[in-house]
């Protein structure tokens, strides 16, 4: 059970948020469940690394931590963060760091986090409450 919840208390903290959001909860508790979801998405989830192997027709299927970590192997580690910054082609990048459907879906919880992080401050700014 300690490994379990070592290693997806992400999603405890997806539906926390969730519940912060339609009961209204204070703005910090918002903002740092908002965070805590998208730095686990980012770096945390259990995931396939999805690095462009040597070749440059495969990727790695190992183990890795988070959307934009890669796996043990040294050159990977990095690689999949530089795709983003670095390739020009949309294709690649989206079948390198969102290999599978629960990338996709890790990812998603990534950038709602963030987007709920932002609304979390905004709204209470432009709604004056």
């Amino acid at each position: 059970m300690g490994k379990a919840m070592r290693l997806y208390w992400g999603y405890i903290a997806v539906a926390a948020l969730i519940v912060a959001w339609s009961q209204q909860w204070a703005l910090p508790t918002v903002v740092a469940l908002s965070v805590a979801v998208s730095a686990y998405a980012a770096f945390q989830v259990p995931v396939w690394c999805g690095a462009v192997n040597r070749g440059g027709k495969t990727y790695c299927r190992n183990n890795a931590y988070g959307v934009l970590m890669g796996c043990r192997n040294r050159q990977h580690r990095w690689q999949k963060l530089k795709l983003i910054v670095l390739r020009s082609k949309v294709g690649d990048v989206s079948r390198a760091v969102f290999p599978t459907a629960k990338e996709k879906f890790n990812a998603a919880l990534a950038v709602g986090g963030l987007l709920s992080a932002v609304a979390a401050v905004i709204v209470p700014v432009v709604t004056g409450g």
